[in-house]
């Protein structure tokens, strides 16, 4: 493993929290380690950001789920994101991991309802 793999996965594993990615109808899905990066403060209207939702992940914390895909839903505590886009992040000639670009931010309470 390379210096930037190694400095990607301590940054995921320092700044990171666990989220849930699944496929479109599934109710199981894969835990994973992400960190997504607070909105910066351009990219915030009326409290609410306005840009999409990005998460950095390691491609071996996706081993379980596969290659991501579009209408992948994320789920971060109690939002759910839809992915619009996956980009693979590589080391040199090797895959270390994913960018997820999602779209949505759909609150649900402890039952699973849109809130």
């Amino acid at each position: 493993m390379s210096y930037r793999t190694d400095r990607r996965r301590r940054q995921i594993s320092r700044k990171g929290r666990p989220m849930v990615i699944r496929r479109p109808g599934q109710t199981a899905g894969v835990t994973m380690q992400a960190y997504a990066p607070p909105a910066q403060a351009a990219q915030i209207i009326d409290g609410m950001g306005s840009a999409a939702f990005l998460a950095q992940v390691m491609a071996d914390a996706l081993t379980a789920h596969g290659t991501p895909a579009k209408d992948d839903t994320v789920q971060d505590g109690p939002k759910t994101y839809t992915l619009t886009d996956a980009t693979p992040v590589y080391d040199g000639p090797t895959l270390c991991g994913w960018t997820l670009i999602a779209a949505g931010g759909e609150s649900h309470d402890d039952t699973g309802s849109l809130v």
